[in-house]
């Protein structure tokens, strides 16, 4: 059952929307090679706010998750990218369904 998550809301820099978008994307296959991260959603809420929200069987797994590759890329473009450092929260899933 998945019980974890994070929620990340993130505001691009004027005229870096779509490399928020595109950086997102990229991010995919990364995503996919992380057995503990049990859903992953990057998702565009208006022309500059995104989000990526994903979920995790267990503490473990979102450790694992803040310690990969993703966030280490999401840390390393945030300057760049963002108008405000990525806010992480963490987050119980009190409900969920999946595939």
């Amino acid at each position: 059952m998945t019980k974890f998550a994070l929620y990340v809301p993130l505001e691009a820099k004027a005229g870096k929307e779509e490399d928020v978008a595109a950086f997102l994307q990229s991010a995919l296959p990364l995503v996919n090679e992380e057995s503990g991260t049990v859903a992953w959603f990057a998702i565009r809420l208006g022309k500059s706010s995104f989000a990526i929200f994903d979920a995790f069987a267990d503490e473990g797994g979102r450790n694992a998750h803040l310690s990969g590759k993703v966030a280490a890329a999401l840390m390393a473009r945030a300057d760049e990218l963002f108008a405000s450092p990525p806010q992480i929260n963490k987050a119980d899933v009190l409900a969920s369904k999946l595939p």
